[in-house]
């Protein structure tokens, strides 16, 4: 038996964790009972583990063709996006769409329908999904593809759909490695949600917020514009070799810190000091892809920052109409709670797709919480607060949420109990996850 648990490391699970590498292997494990894959197991709560079975899925990691016309990839489920971008940027192709990390499999990420920094243009990952390659509990495959019933629940599905084998990608093609990153700093919430709707043609967009300071700076943020960067912006000395990019360096957590390393005092500390630090570089500069997209993945196991107990994360996204109001209101609960978040991340959404994927136009916050029952009484409060305003919640990312919230928040989860109940997925592809939300 092995013991697994999502990226925020919060209630492990006792499993048999098995490695499979081709779809025969697959067929096989089906006959074994309930079942679910699980990518590379960055997703934050427990959608990707089963107490009976998991399927380790990064031995299907075989790249099987690729166009340098098109860029378009086909590749096996447990392909990562940091060999696809390691494979392919210095070719000129980059993901047309990825979330946080660099470090997920292609199956996960269709199976969590990821968004990035470019949703308000470009949309999800599946916006350049092609087909997928599913296989269901009676060990047959079917290449759903667009405007599908079997396409659309598998995007968002959290593999509920059945195991994810192979997909076809589009990649975007990029004049270089490079980002030309617009820093804005805002001394308000308002003026915060005000720069990202004024600047919704910048191709990415992301703004990280002050979960401490109180009062009328509340919710004052760093604005984090980009765009590829062209051969000509970069320095003469650079523009011979556009994507030799210096590799970063990473650090690694090496041990879990003591719970008492996030205190109010070194969550105020480092709220300070990272906005600050923005404020102090305004205005457009050249960084590379990894500093641009995935911060995050500069230091290795940085989930042993919130010690042993691990982290819960919370994320949700709100309808445009009530998005400002709900912000406010989320902002002052957490405000008041003094269980401020270390990593405060707010994006525009664009417009709905899919039928049980995350996103909708409007606005998605993420945010990080040591695992204590503060914390998690506290996001019992934001759960309420999204449910009036409308929104609705990341499956990847949850890992407490009751059933009966996710219902009050997404009618669209009975049409997708219906579905597997009717196709007789409900007994074969189960994780934790979907027996706590009833799946």
């Amino acid at each position: 038996m092995t013991q697994l648990s999502g990226w925020g490391r919060f209630r492990p699970v006792e499993t048999t964790l098995r490695r499979v590498r081709s779809q025969e292997d697959v067929a096989a494990a089906l006959t074994k009972g309930p079942l679910i894959a699980r990518g590379n197991g960055r997703s934050y709560g427990d959608s990707a583990v089963n107490p009976a079975l998991t399927l380790d899925m990064k031995g299907m990691d075989r790249m099987l063709s690729f166009d340098p016309d098109t860029g378009i990839l086909v590749a096996e489920a447990g392909v990562l996006l940091a060999d696809v971008i390691a494979r392919f940027l210095p070719r000129g192709w980059f993901p047309a769409v990825t979330p946080g990390t660099k470090f997920v499999t292609l199956g996960g990420a269709i199976a969590a329908d990821v968004h990035g920094k470019n949703h308000h243009i470009d949309g999800s990952f599946g916006s350049f999904v092609d087909w997928i390659d599913v296989m269901d509990a009676t060990g047959h495959v079917t290449r759903a593809v667009p405007n599908t019933d079997l396409y659309g629940w598998t995007l968002g599905g959290m593999g509920l759909t059945g195991v994810i084998l192979r997909t076809q990608i589009r990649l975007r093609q990029v004049e270089s490695g490079y980002i030309l990153q617009d820093m804005r700093a805002t001394q308000t919430l308002d003026a915060t949600i005000d720069m990202m709707e004024a600047t919704l043609r910048a191709p990415y967009s992301v703004a990280w917020l002050d979960c401490v300071t109180q009062g009328p700076m509340m919710g004052r943020g760093l604005v984090m514009l980009g765009r590829h960067a062209p051969v000509d912006a970069l320095p003469p000395t650079d523009r011979a070799r556009p994507f030799n990019v210096r590799p970063k360096r990473t650090l690694r957590l090496p041990v879990d810190l003591p719970a008492m390393a996030l205190n109010g005092i070194t969550r105020h500390a480092f709220n300070a000091a990272y906005y600050w630090n923005g404020r102090r570089k305004p205005g457009e500069r050249l960084v590379d892809w990894d500093t641009y997209f995935y911060p995050l993945d500069a230091i290795l196991d940085w989930n042993r920052g919130y010690g042993k107990a691990g982290f819960v994360q919370f994320q949700c996204v709100l309808p445009q109409d009530t998005a400002r109001a709900g912000l406010h209101a989320l902002m002052e609960a957490i405000s008041r709670s003094g269980e401020a978040s270390v990593l405060s991340v707010l994006k525009r959404m664009g417009r709905q797709a899919g039928r049980i994927s995350f996103p909708m136009a409007g606005y998605t916050l993420a945010l990080d919480f040591p695992a204590n029952e503060r914390s998690l009484r506290l996001m019992n409060r934001l759960d309420a607060i999204t449910v009036d305003h409308g929104g609705r919640f990341y499956l990847a990312k949850d890992a407490r949420m009751p059933q009966q919230v996710l219902d009050a928040a997404d009618p669209r989860v009975a049409g997708f109990r219906a579905m597997r109940a009717e196709r007789g997925l409900s007994d074969v592809f189960r994780s934790t996850q979907s027996d706590r939300l009833g799946l």
